[in-house]
């Protein structure tokens, strides 16, 4: 029994060894220009900008297949931050996206009339949304972007956008991560 259990423990510290060295010979950086990038964004995850997500869009900016006006969470901040970054002319958002909100919103959900369809849960990008079919759903207001994407799918509009209430953690919109952004002089 000793036997089997030194044979095992050896086996495995070998091939522990292995892919420890395989970790590190064959490591692959990132595009640095793509974390940069996703940096600036604001990290909803919401899919306006016909991207799947930030990191996605992020990719498609680094590669020229989008320009840099298409998240309307990030609104005007996020589009100059991004122009600085690479250099490029400041544009307007594109309507097509989406408006940029004069407030920041979070929706709710009139659990009364909510039928429990859950196409709102699907249509959630961040899950922020909780609920169970047939059953009503609620709305976890911390967790809301306020991309409204639940919005459409509602059979019975029963999902409403609120404005949040400004307190000293939601006064203003986030500037984005800049430590990616620009290399720091020493």
């Amino acid at each position: 029994m000793l036997t089997v259990v030194l044979t095992l423990a050896i086996i495995t510290a070998i091939f522990g060894l292995i892919l420890g060295y395989s970790a590190i010979r064959f490591h692959v950086e990132g595009d640095p220009v793509v974390k940069r990038i996703d940096a600036l964004l604001p990290q909803t995850q919401c899919g306006q900008c016909t991207y799947p997500g930030c990191k996605p869009y992020a990719e498609a900016i680094a590669k020229g297949e989008a320009a840099i006006n298409q998240c309307p969470p990030g609104g005007e901040t996020t589009i100059i931050a991004l122009a600085e970054l690479l250099d490029v002319e400041v544009l307007p958002l594109n309507e097509e996206n989406g408006t940029i909100k004069e407030c920041k919103t979070v929706v709710t959900i009139d659990e009364q009339l909510c039928i429990g369809c859950t196409l709102c849960i699907q249509a959630c990008p961040v899950d922020a949304i909780l609920g169970a079919a047939k059953l009503m759903h609620t709305v976890i207001e911390s967790e809301c972007t306020g991309c409204d994407l639940c919005i459409p799918p509602c059979p019975v509009d029963c999902i409403y956008i609120i404005p949040v209430k400004p307190d000293p953690k939601t006064w203003g919109w986030e500037c984005p991560d800049t430590e990616y952004a620009a290399p720091r002089a020493i």
